[in-house]
């Protein structure tokens, strides 16, 4: 049986030399990580998040005379806790109740969370949000942040309350923070 070698055509490296060192590189690039703190909602993260506040540039952001009577859709949102900013985020609200975010919390500290959502009012959501803690890059706990938000009548902007639960591994309460939420749909 002949063999047959496929060449990726970059500098003449074969297939097997081109997934060897994309491994290596890999495997090398989680050795000399800098290890991760915290999950998507910890302020005792380390890092600063950056507050951009507004999105300039980007056609069909916010603003739009596009009605809506649901908060599916993509927002951008600022969050504040103890009266200070404390992060932005960008969440998508699906149509089957569920949702996710990235804030803009350092990524090794876990930036991305998961949950779920339902409508309890007339334009009013609660939200319930879950994501993982870290410390030195080990799994430390997790959190639940619990939100209600109340929908602009326009359908372009919510805001609304937060109460966010800090649990270590074995369950146990380490720290409860409450704040707010302000968001701008951003238009398709």
């Amino acid at each position: 049986m002949k063999r047959v070698q496929f060449s990726l055509g970059i500098n003449g490296l074969t297939h097997r030399t081109a997934l060897l060192s994309l491994g290596s590189l890999a495997v090398g690039s989680m050795l000399f990580a800098a290890p991760a703190k915290a999950g998507c909602v910890d302020p005792r993260g380390g890092g600063t998040p950056a507050v951009i506040h507004h999105l300039p540039g980007l056609p069909g952001l916010f603003g739009s005379s596009i009605e809506h009577q649901t908060i599916v859709g993509t927002w951008h949102v600022v969050y504040t806790e103890g009266g200070g900013p404390f992060g932005e985020a960008f969440i998508q609200w699906h149509s089957d109740g569920t949702e996710w975010e990235n804030i803009s919390l350092p990524v090794l500290d876990g930036n991305l969370c998961l949950g779920s959502w339902k409508q309890i009012r007339a334009a009013t959501f609660a939200r319930n949000h879950y994501g993982w803690l870290y410390d030195a890059g080990l799994l430390s706990g997790y959190f639940n942040e619990t939100e209600t938000d109340v929908l602009s009548k326009d359908g372009n902007s919510y805001s609304g309350t937060n109460d966010i639960k800090m649990y270590d591994m074995s369950g146990n309460l380490t720290m409860d923070i409450t704040g707010t939420a302000s968001a701008e749909r951003i238009q398709p």
